[in-house]
Parts: structure tokens; C-alpha cells; sequence
């Protein structure tokens, strides 16, 4: 009786473990998925500035800072959606000569942008710090909301971290991306959902 008894018990925890897998192999599926349909939705383009924007009640910053990103950023200004660019970036390595940032305001001004356009920052090295230091160039130039311009399955988390944050923000995913293949798009997703949960978590800088 007691060995039956044991081996009841070991298929009961046996079919419990196999259900909690089961339910976190779907959470981990619907975090993937919600990733995937953020990156798809295109809120800026539904931002284009009002009569009060033009009268400056409004005033709104396209936040951007790689090459996909700064050309959408750019398209988004030219179309009227924001008055404003917002370059984030700082430098990629010890021996950079110049930031994301800066090379980004180097192109858009190359490409005809007024200066007086154009804000950036230099010293972030990662989103949140790129979202700390945005956040504090909006609060001193009076800016009150922004377009978020970011990779596709980036940008659920940057949204998540405005939020976090307290600026008021949309998203405009870039229509192309440099993840263009299947070998590169999945470890950019996971890495997401692996973000995803480290955010709950830890309040890293």
C-alpha cells in the first residue's frame, strides 16, 4: 500500500510540474505575442500636429537614435507630426570619436533639417537612461508629449518604460528594420521578453 501510495504521489507532483510548464511556456508565448503586435501599431502617424501645436499649446518631440529609426524620425517631422527631434544615444565604445546622437544631428542637418529642430542627448547608454534623458530635455524645453521611434519589437518595451516613466508617448515603429531574417529577428524577441520580465524585477539604469 505504501509503495502505491508513493507512486501516486510522485505522478501527482509529476503532473503539476508538467502544468506549470505548460503555463509558462504559454505566458512566455503571450508576452511574444503582445511584443509582436505593439511593434506593428503605428500611433504616431495618427499625432499630426493641431492648430494649437502651431501655436505652440502643444509641442510634441519625435525621439529617435539609430540609422532606421533616425530616417523614420525624419519622414515623421517632414510630415508635420512633431516640431521637434530628439536625439538619443551616447557613445558605443571607449574609442568612438562621436555619439549615436551626435552622428544622428549630423545626418538629419546634412539632410536639411534646421538646428533649431534638432535636441540631443549624449551620455545614455541604454533605454532607460535614453527615456531619463529625453525626459529631462522635454521638462526643460516645455515639450509635453512625444512619438517614440523605435525597431518593431523594440518598441513595446520602450513604451513600457515611458509609462514607467511618466512621459506621455506614442509609438511609430520603423517600417524597415536592420532584423530583416527569421536568424535575426528570434534572438532579438527573446532577448525582449527576457528584458521584459528583468523590468519587473530590477530597476536597472
Amino acid at each position: 500500500m505504501a509503495r502505491v501510495s508513493g507512486r501516486r504521489q510522485r505522478r501527482g507532483w509529476t503532473g503539476w510540474l508538467w502544468r506549470l510548464a505548460l503555463l509558462a511556456l504559454l505566458w512566455l508565448v503571450a508576452v511574444a505575442t503582445w511584443i509582436i503586435w505593439v511593434g506593428q501599431r503605428d500611433q504616431g502617424r495618427a499625432c499630426r500636429r493641431d492648430h494649437r501645436a502651431r501655436r505652440g499649446g502643444l509641442r510634441r518631440a519625435a525621439l529617435t537614435r539609430v540609422p532606421e529609426r533616425i530616417r523614420h524620425g525624419l519622414d515623421l517631422y517632414r510630415r508635420d507630426y512633431a516640431p521637434v527631434l530628439l536625439f538619443t544615444g551616447g557613445y558605443g565604445g571607449s574609442r568612438a570619436r562621436f555619439s549615436e546622437s551626435q552622428v544622428a544631428r549630423r545626418y538629419a542637418l546634412q539632410q536639411g533639417i534646421p538646428e533649431s529642430a534638432i535636441l540631443i542627448e549624449s551620455v545614455s547608454r541604454t533605454t532607460r537612461q535614453n527615456l531619463l534623458q529625453a525626459r529631462q530635455l522635454m521638462q526643460e524645453r516645455d515639450l509635453h508629449t512625444a512619438i517614440v521611434v523605435s525597431d518593431p519589437l523594440h518598441m513595446a518595451r520602450a513604451l513600457r518604460l515611458c509609462r514607467e516613466l511618466g512621459i506621455d508617448a506614442v509609438g511609430s515603429p520603423t517600417p524597415s528594420t536592420r532584423f530583416r531574417t527569421v536568424q535575426t529577428q528570434w534572438p532579438f524577441l527573446l532577448q525582449e521578453v527576457y528584458f521584459f520580465h528583468r523590468d519587473l524585477v530590477l530597476r536597472t539604469p
